[in-house]
């Protein structure tokens, strides 16, 4: 059995190997406390960027730092609390972030494309599909995907949260091999009996003790912070099946070292097999949607559902929290809170109170009519284990 020492080294090696390379980099590395952006490391950043997409591999560039942008050009000293204010500093800042970053790639002789996503763009299967394929022919062209949040209309509905979240779901969208989260910490740090602090070099996977090691919250101009790094990277990783490193993107040559395989940042590795069983439908219900209630079921009809490949009837259902309607997501969890599947419901939360616990003959009779036999049918239904 090779030894953590050895599976980190393989890993760290394969690193180079990677021909589809998520690379996000946070608002502390890309502007100052003012606002102001740090042209002379963008420009770096840029060039790394731009000799791997030379290398014939394709990088996708999600980036932060528009609120903070527009925040210094409209000379605002703190981050407005207003979402209409922060709209508008996001709205001056995504402009003049582009057309810099624009200046910097295009020294390097390549092209850049904008990308603006809301959750709920990709929620939408059209549009979620529209924007894959958008970004996929880009990276055939040798085009590099300039990746946001559209802050601009986001509201907290459709909002990812972070820049963290998107690129974790970016992963997933293009099914990417390795993400690359460039921040101001070199990783993740275990505090020590005296005081001081270690860095992890890697983790197999990100556990809730892991968790307990996150320290900070983002600040002014970000929103993130290292728990909402370990949870991404645990996205990423237990479930794209995508090599992650979190690094300090102050670092000179900081992704030319991560690309050469060096002991730098935290690297995560996929404690699971990649997840390519899972349909393309099926991962933009388990990955894309924001789970909208929770469905505890019995022990039967658990088995159902994870050793017998069946759908989930009323009759296994016996608790519902959340509201929500027909169609929303929602995950299914067992009386020991353990998550079992996430899936498109068939009823509205309403509805699922009346008819749970209940025979499928006995819908019409509860409700006045059926809509289906299912309260969630096998087909919009994903396991979320290793074997899923």
């Amino acid at each position: 059995m090779k030894t953590r020492e050895t599976s980190e080294a393989d890993s760290r090696m394969a690193i180079g190997n990677a021909r589809r390379i998520v690379i996000k980099i946070g608002s502390r590395v890309l502007v100052q406390a003012s606002g102001k952006p740090e042209t002379e490391r963008i420009k770096s950043l840029a060039g790394e960027m731009a000799s791997l997409s030379s290398q014939k591999r394709e990088i996708v560039f999600v980036t932060s730092g528009a609120i903070g942008t527009g925040m210094q050009a409209l000379g605002m000293r703190r981050r407005p609390d207003g979402l209409a204010e922060l709209q508008m500093a996001a709205a001056v800042g995504q402009s003049r972030l582009m057309n810099l970053y624009d200046r910097l790639f295009a020294a390097e002789k390549k092209i850049i494309g904008q990308v603006l996503l809301t959750h709920d763009d990709l929620k939408h299967r059209a549009r979620h599909l529209n924007a894959r394929n958008t970004i996929l022919a880009m990276l055939r062209a040798a085009v590099i995907p300039v990746i946001n949040e559209n802050d601009v209309v986001a509201v907290d509905e459709i909002k990812f949260g972070d820049n963290d979240l998107l690129a974790s779901l970016v992963v997933h969208l293009i099914k990417a091999d390795l993400l690359i989260m460039l921040s101001t910490t070199n990783g993740l740090n275990k505090p020590l009996a005296d005081g001081r602090s270690e860095r992890i070099s890697c983790l197999t996977g990100v556990s809730k003790d892991v968790l307990k090691f996150a320290r900070g919250k983002g600040g002014d101009i970000s929103t993130g912070g290292m728990a909402s790094k370990l949870e991404s990277a645990r996205l990423a990783a237990e479930t794209a099946g995508a090599l992650v490193v979190i690094a300090d993107g102050r670092e000179p040559g900081i992704i030319q070292r991560v690309m050469a395989g060096e002991d730098t940042g935290t690297l995560v590795i996929p404690a699971k097999a990649r997840l390519d069983a899972i349909c393309d439908r099926k991962r933009w219900i388990a990955f894309f949607h924001k789970p909208k209630g929770v469905l505890t079921i019995d022990e039967g009809a658990g088995r159902a559902i994870e050793q017998g490949g069946k759908s989930l009837l009323p009759i296994g259902v016996k608790k519902v929290e959340g509201e929500f309607a027909s169609g929303a997501m929602v995950n299914v969890k067992s009386a020991d809170n353990r998550l079992i599947a996430r899936g498109l419901i068939a009823y509205s939360s309403r509805e699922v109170q009346l008819i749970k616990g209940r025979r499928t003959d006995e819908i019409a009779k509860v409700l006045g009519g059926k809509k289906a036999d299912e309260v969630i049918h096998r087909d919009n239904l994903v396991l979320m284990n290793s074997e899923a």
